[in-house]
């Protein structure tokens, strides 16, 4: 399978702070991953090297690749790769209409501007996805005036509103009660029924949906181990991961975390 993402011993700053040393991680077509990590683990700075916000440090033996181009435009690679993070959603414009807020998918914006323009296929693509994901009648309701649960869900629609082959979400239930969690989960299920790559990343197990199987523990800027869900979502290699002693409880493919 294509290697959509394949980053290769890379070193990365965050100002003075070195986050990843040495860091390799390939992501390959049609595979769904978890990366699971405490806070300050590194998380938030590998979706900023995806997004084009962050660069590795131009060493010989680093090599970051993104769907086979090693040399990419940020712009095209932000049409295949639909990213809802939480630095997105805080820095969202708040008086952008909802239905703005989709279409500015299609230019990775924050709101839409006069400059940009949009078809009518676009238009009619908007409503469809508002509609699939429940928030068609929000359409006109200020960012800053919807719930985060509805944020979450108008931001999910701008990641997919132009298609694009990945998704990749940074703990996409976070500050959800419980009813909103499980509504925005089954969405994110479907996505992956529709044949998107899914990469997740988070700190919360209950956010893995069944469906996928892959999950990479990371912790101070190192992967501790790589493999299948199965193996590695244990009581001992949690605790392990999160400095302190944990119990999983499982259902129907989902795990939750108890304390030890």
């Amino acid at each position: 399978m294509l290697p959509i993402i394949d980053i290769h011993r890379a070193t990365i700053y965050r100002g003075d702070t070195c986050v990843f040393s040495d860091f390799s991680f390939i992501l390959r077509e049609g595979e769904h991953a978890a990366i699971l990590g405490p806070n300050g683990a590194g998380k938030s700075t590998l979706l900023k090297l995806l997004s084009g916000e962050v660069h590795p440090m131009p060493l010989d033996e680093t090599r970051m690749r993104l769907f086979g181009e090693e040399c990419w435009n940020v712009w095209d690679v932000r049409k295949r790769i639909g990213i809802v993070s939480h630095d997105l959603q805080r820095d969202y414009l708040i008086g952008a209409e909802g239905l703005n807020v989709v279409l500015s998918g299609f230019y990775a914006s924050n709101d839409t501007y006069e400059h940009q323009e949009f078809g009518q296929a676009q238009i009619m693509r908007v409503h469809d996805v508002m509609r699939e994901l429940g928030i068609e009648s929000l359409a006109g309701r200020r960012f800053g005036h919807l719930s985060t649960g509805e944020q979450r869900r108008f931001l999910l629609g701008r990641a997919v509103v132009h298609d694009p082959s990945v998704l990749v979400l940074d703990e996409p239930t976070s500050g959800l009660d419980v009813k909103a969690c499980f509504q925005y989960l089954d969405l994110l299920r479907a996505q992956i029924q529709k044949g998107k790559t899914v990469l997740l990343v988070t700190h919360h197990l209950h956010e893995i949906p069944p469906e996928i199987e892959r999950v990479i523990l990371l912790k101070e800027g190192k992967i501790l181990t790589d493999g299948s869900k199965s193996a590695l979502l244990t009581d001992d290699q949690i605790s392990t991961l999160f400095g302190r002693r944990i119990v999983l409880a499982q259902a129907n493919g989902w795990y939750q975390t108890l304390p030890g």
